[in-house]
């Protein structure tokens, strides 16, 4: 009875993704100041290209977290139309970005 669903929402476990992802992007931006700072003597895009392998795994690693979640039945309806009222936001909020640039 613990584990009975009684609601349709869908209740994520605790994930690594976002942690890899903030550690892989300011690795990534680490990179990038030493790759064009002027002051470092070896200037090779190393440090840079670990943190974008490293953000780049954990968006493949947690679309395909999403994608088995949703073949194992836990997107209800409830949850498409969230994540579809999501995409719609985002996608508004960029046009809205960029219409006030030009």
């Amino acid at each position: 009875m613990a584990h009975a669903k009684n609601h349709d929402y869908h209740i994520l476990p605790p994930s690594w993704h976002p942690f890899t992802a903030a550690a892989g992007v300011f690795v990534m931006l680490f990179g990038a100041v030493l790759w064009f700072s002027p002051a470092v003597s070896n200037n090779t895009p190393w440090v840079f290209a670990i943190g974008l392998v490293t953000v780049l795994y954990t968006m493949f690693a947690w679309w395909a977290d999403v994608v088995d979640e949703s073949q194992h039945g836990d997107h209800t309806p409830v949850v498409r139309i969230g994540l579809r009222y999501g995409v719609v936001l985002f996608i508004m909020s960029e046009v809205m970005f960029f219409l006030a640039w030009f």
